[in-house]
């Protein structure tokens, strides 16, 4: 991947807290769902209920798709990402610990959460790796995207 390009994937991952999902159920129904994230290069991670129907599906099969972009009033100034990745449980407290620290920095503009930020025992923490990105920017042509194997 060009440098150029990384360059623009981490400014989006690093300018946004929320993205929608999309895991496969056991029927083979996809189901997509908005959550929270943070990302530490090009990983991403996300938390959910330890008994919610997102990790019920990871449990199942590991593929996601995950898309990342924000609302603008120009249409050409579309830009966001989509990204085909593998899910895995974070199974190691020290790294389970320090996703769980990210999530919150995220919003830098609240000095306190509305509730406690739940432990690593109390929620289901997953690792995304990407393996295939598509990058989004409407700038350089309607429905310009790059396509990177990661």
């Amino acid at each position: 991947m060009d440098s150029e390009l990384e360059a623009k994937i981490l400014d989006i991952l690093d300018r946004h807290r929320i993205m929608t999902i999309a895991t496969l159920r056991p029927d083979g129904w996809p189901q997509a769902t908005t959550v929270g994230y943070a990302s530490v290069g090009l990983t991403l991670y996300f938390l959910c209920a330890l008994d919610s129907q997102k990790a019920a599906n990871l449990a199942h099969d590991d593929r996601v798709s995950l898309t990342i972009d924000h609302d603008t009033p120009d249409l050409m100034a579309i830009t966001g990402l989509s990204m085909a990745a593998l899910a895995e449980a974070v199974t190691d407290r020290a790294e389970a610990e320090t996703a769980l620290r990210l999530m919150p920095a995220k919003y830098p503009a609240s000095t306190t959460l509305p509730m406690p930020m739940p432990g690593p025992d109390e929620v289901r923490i997953f690792r995304l790796t990407p393996v295939v990105i598509s990058v989004l920017d409407y700038a350089k042509g309607f429905g310009h995207s790059d396509l990177v194997t990661v």
